[in-house]
């Protein structure tokens, strides 16, 4: 009598730890979960509609999420649970990416599904890490890491290497001061070409496309399609 009552209150204690070690997960909002609260609401609509437009051309579901809290857990093992509850990618392809970025304790993971572990290797997100999101991290630029690492993880599943990315990237200050005197030269040794040139460029004037004035971003309804993760992926610190 004496051993299942013992049996029943081991397994009782087994529940109860478990209850209290499992994480809690904040709520699936959108493609971009701001829960650590350092994007703006621009920057977040940006994300979210670069990430909207590449599931549908793709199927693949990339997440951006920042948490406030690791509870306790490494952030391998927070990724790596949170993948699986959120479900992201597809059922059938495992075709999910979480970025994933905890700035208190200062930690950064890219979190790869199964599906996608042949194209975003361990070593390709390592160095989307340690080459473009911890830089701008360990400058204090959390949302140009965010977007940066974001742009890259898009790339590399398009098949272009992070290197092709950066050379189709913003042009440094040297390049921009090199331009803007050649057109100063050219200006002042053709200025009636350069009238004619410059008389005659389009307008810039706002066309179309969807205001973003009057209330936050809306992702209308995103949910994960029940995919699957196990562990793949890199992480970094700053």
């Amino acid at each position: 009598m004496r051993q299942p009552l013992l049996l029943g209150f081991a397994l009782v204690l087994l529940f109860v730890s478990l209850a209290v070690a499992a994480p809690k997960f904040p709520k699936l909002t959108g493609r971009v979960v701001d829960d650590a609260m350092v994007l703006s609401p621009e920057i977040e609509a940006d994300l979210d509609r670069k990430l909207a437009a590449y599931e549908k051309g793709t199927t693949n579901q990339v997440v951006v999420v920042t948490l406030p809290s690791l509870q306790g857990l490494t952030i391998e093992e927070f990724g790596y649970q949170l993948g699986r509850a959120w479900g992201i990618g597809q059922k059938d392809r495992n075709n999910g990416v979480l970025l994933i970025v905890a700035p208190v304790e200062r930690k950064v993971r890219i979190e790869v599904g199964y599906g996608l572990e042949g194209q975003l290797t361990d070593a390709l997100t390592s160095q989307i890490i340690h080459d473009i999101i911890l830089p701008n991290f360990k400058n204090k630029h959390i949302e140009a890491g965010v977007s940066e690492g974001t742009q890259a993880i898009l790339a590399v599943l398009g098949g272009k290497s992070i290197e092709d990315m950066r050379a189709g990237g913003p042009l440094t200050d040297g390049q921009v001061l090199l331009i803007m005197l050649f057109i100063l030269i050219f200006c002042i040794r053709y200025p009636t070409l350069a009238w004619f040139i410059f008389s005659n460029l389009p307008s810039s004037s706002y066309r179309g496309g969807s205001s973003r004035i009057g209330g936050g971003w809306s992702s209308g309804g995103f949910k994960g399609g029940g995919g699957s993760f196990g562990g793949g992926g890199s992480s970094g610190s700053w």
